[in-house]
């Protein structure tokens, strides 16, 4: 999913040594088994929808009830074909490229594309918004890319300072430049639905890489952003 091997080897600890013991030895890469393709999405669902009705029973549930009898199933499409199916690398979008007519040099962000994620320690949402930017190297991306890259990193079992990263590694393999920032601004349901329940803080998370290192091209970036 990285351009390069050397970046897929790194850790996040590597990148970010004081991330807490619940974030140590995580890749760059969503962690997946060798045999995570090898079979195919319907018999995926079949699986899951068996497995969610052994949950749903342990739980006490009536599955004989109208309301319920169909929930492990839709439970199971809903995981593999929406919202964990950027976890396959087919689904990943094609990004389509334009020259650049008007030699436009200056930095183009686009603000405020809607995240909806789950962390992977809860299985819960992850909700928020992505702000990206970059600077041409001679071509430009259609818009709704943009949103389709933040998209697809977004449909898995993500933590929010991975999921910034990927989406700044798919930015920069599609552009073809470093010159790519991207800041995420979540809402978690594993903060506010359990645990601590704190409905009120978000998270924020940035990853700046070629010219966005810059001090006053970040500053620039920011100030689009209205941060």
């Amino acid at each position: 999913m990285l351009k390069n091997e050397a970046e897929n080897n790194l850790t996040l600890e590597q990148i970010v040594p004081d991330l807490d013991d619940n974030h140590y030895n995580y890749s760059l890469n969503t962690p997946l088994r060798p045999d995570a393709f090898e079979m195919d999405d319907d018999t995926k669902v079949e699986l899951i929808s068996r497995h969610f009705t052994a949950i749903m029973e342990t739980l006490g549930m009536d599955l004989t009830d109208d309301s319920l009898k169909d929930t492990p199933r839709r439970v199971a499409k809903m995981y593999v074909k929406e919202i964990f199916s950027g976890l396959n690398p087919a689904n990943k979008p094609r990004p389509t490229l334009f020259k650049n007519p008007f030699n436009y040099n200056q930095m183009l962000v686009e603000r405020n594309i809607a995240v909806f994620s789950n962390c992977e320690h809860h299985f819960v949402p992850i909700v928020g918004k992505a702000h990206v930017g970059y600077i041409s190297n001679g071509q430009v991306i259609g818009l709704s890319k943009l949103n389709r890259i933040v998209q697809y990193c977004c449909q898995r079992p993500q933590v929010q300072e991975r999921l910034t990263i990927q989406i700044a590694s798919m930015l920069k393999e599609a552009l073809g430049t470093e010159d790519v920032a991207v800041i995420v601004d979540a809402h978690h349901h594993c903060v506010s639905s359990r645990g601590i329940r704190d409905a009120g803080s978000t998270t924020l998370t940035a990853e700046y890489s070629g010219r966005f290192l810059n001090a006053e091209t970040k500053t620039e970036f920011l100030k689009y952003i209205g941060s």
